[in-house]
């Protein structure tokens, strides 16, 4: 394939990747120049992996949503070439300047996205599924019980106890279904001139508990999560597995307690990154940028109690 001639400036894109845009079609992408061979190799087989999950998506054809193709890998060169998704991520910010009719249309969409990529590959049997398991729960109970006491007040901590002890015994039947397991702003793209959605980077596609994606940060940034169950439970198929109704009692404790499982995991990772004694005034500030930002998703877990309790 011949490459166009309007080639942008080499750019880091992601951990593990830099890329070379061509011109607004295309982008090529490498590992980056200082990874080892063990971890060139490593990129390359995650390449190959994304691509059989991009091809599989798109053989759907389904109009409702774009998936940008990629073209072609290169394994001696260690490179790939992929198509770029028009538009700009999905924000809040830029989701609320959006007609009603746009919104309809953005939910439409990724709810069918959602069913698409579940219902591609066989779903597993029914399984319970200890919620605590999908986080660094260790980490959490290591930081209540140890280093809470050296930010935090006495209620505060009482408070995220309270939530671990929820979290830790908290079970749900489910299913293990194929998953985008990605669901963000930065992988799902608006374009606003076709109020068309492109879903992208399917590098973390694997089978995950099927409520995962549907409450994904994406949906819960929107504050669209109920709207997104509503049509997924419509759309999906019946005979290939059982979901609770909206209005149940069953369904809202899903719901609680996958949306208390996105703010917790933000709260361990900043955590992670608190310094009992700051080495600088940068380090003293980012301690106080982290543990603003925790208060942040402990308030959200307590007005999302508050909200499903009524």
């Amino acid at each position: 394939m011949k490459m166009p001639e309007n080639i942008s400036n080499l750019v880091h894109h992601g951990r593990e990747t830099y890329a070379v845009y061509y011109g607004d079609r295309f982008v090529l992408k490498r590992p980056l120049p200082n990874s080892t061979a063990e971890k060139r190799d490593a990129w390359l087989a995650k390449q190959h992996k994304t691509k059989d999950a991009i091809d599989a998506i798109r053989a759907k054809k389904n109009p409702l949503y774009n998936v940008p193709a990629m073209e072609y890998i290169h394994d001696a060169e260690y490179q790939i070439l992929e198509e770029r998704a028009p538009g700009e991520p999905l924000t809040a910010d830029l989701y609320s300047k959006l007609s009603a009719r746009q919104k309809f249309e953005i939910v439409n969409s990724i709810a069918s996205f959602l069913v698409d990529m579940n219902e591609l590959k066989p779903i597993g049997a029914v399984q319970k599924n200890n919620i605590m398991n999908e986080l660094k729960f260790s980490r959490l109970d290591k930081f209540i019980e140890n280093k809470m006491h050296l930010w935090f007040t006495r209620e505060e901590i009482y408070q995220m106890a309270n939530i671990r002890d929820k979290i830790g015994k908290f079970e749900y039947e489910t299913r293990l279904a194929w998953s985008h397991a990605d669901i963000s702003a930065k992988n799902v793209i608006y374009d606003a001139a076709t109020s068309r959605l492109s879903f992208i980077d399917f590098a973390e596609a694997d089978y995950k508990f099927i409520y995962r994606d549907i409450f994904a940060p994406l949906q819960i940034e929107l504050n669209i999560y109920k709207n997104i169950y509503d049509v997924y439970y419509k759309m999906h198929n019946q005979e290939l597995y059982y979901m609770p109704g909206a209005k149940t009692d069953a369904f809202r404790e899903i719901m609680k307690h996958r949306i208390m499982v996105v703010f917790l995991r933000r709260f361990i990772k900043a955590s992670d990154d608190l310094r009992v004694t700051p080495a600088n005034k940068k380090s003293a500030d980012n301690n106080l940028e982290k543990l603003s930002f925790m208060r942040q998703q402990m308030q959200n877990i307590h007005n999302l109690e508050q909200q499903l309790s009524r």
